[in-house]
């Protein structure tokens, strides 16, 4: 029986444990393929000229960053409810940062051009909710982002993977940020967490027109887009 939880509260104190070392933990890993996602979509998000540009579950802030590298003339705002998260992001000189839960945003409607989020709609308490939550906030015409871990669809690739992401990533995060359990969270959350055409479902049932699904890496993660 899964265990998986997207309980506010649990995924909250999970973070906050390990934010000091979050980011050891991703680049490790990933084998510093974080750094090649981030970067494939802040260049997409670039393509679409946004004047204000809002990243959810910003976390650490590297997507914010990279978004603030490829689209110098956007204002990007970072948002998390996590607030140990978002003080790592403060270090890095990311600003502005506002805490605040992806499903209730302080936002009025029609504010963004462009709204990302990169491996954390996973981690929400209703993903059909963030997506519409998303839509609201933004212009008409303006782009929703998600970037999330997904399985391969590769047979092979997804025999080889699922070993390594339910005994090697919790075994090796243990080492680096001390809690195998956050770990072996993120791999029953990725098991549990829909894609492809479920996600693109979703994205269109929150209203958003032409969704599209990109698998990466194999499909080790994907990137969906939706447009108001």
């Amino acid at each position: 029986m899964s265990t998986i939880s997207q309980d506010p509260a649990f995924i909250r104190g999970t973070f906050a444990a390990l934010a000091p070392r979050y980011d050891l933990a991703n680049h490790v890993l990933s084998g510093g393929l974080d750094f090649y996602w981030r970067r494939q979509v802040a260049k997409l998000v670039a393509t679409w000229q946004p004047g204000r540009v809002l990243d959810l579950a910003t976390g650490s802030g590297d997507l914010a960053l990279a978004l603030r590298q490829h689209c110098p003339r956007a204002r990007i705002i970072g948002s998390d409810f996590c607030e140990p998260m978002l003080r790592q992001a403060q270090r890095k000189g990311l600003a502005p940062l506002v805490a605040a839960d992806a499903l209730a945003l302080p936002f009025a409607e029609e504010t963004f051009d462009t709204v990302t989020v990169a491996f954390g709609l996973r981690n929400m308490a209703d993903w059909s909710g963030a997506w519409r939550e998303m839509r609201r906030v933004l212009r008409p015409g303006g782009h929703a982002l998600v970037l999330d871990f997904s399985l391969p669809t590769f047979a092979p690739l997804r025999k080889l993977y699922r070993p390594y992401l339910h005994h090697v990533l919790p075994a090796v995060a243990g080492w680096i940020a001390g809690d195998r359990s956050a770990y072996r969270y993120l791999a029953e959350s990725i098991e549990a967490f829909p894609s492809g055409r479920a996600m693109r479902a979703l994205c269109e049932g929150a209203g958003f027109q032409a969704p599209t699904a990109r698998p990466m890496t194999g499909g080790i993660v994907s990137l969906y887009t939706g447009t108001k």
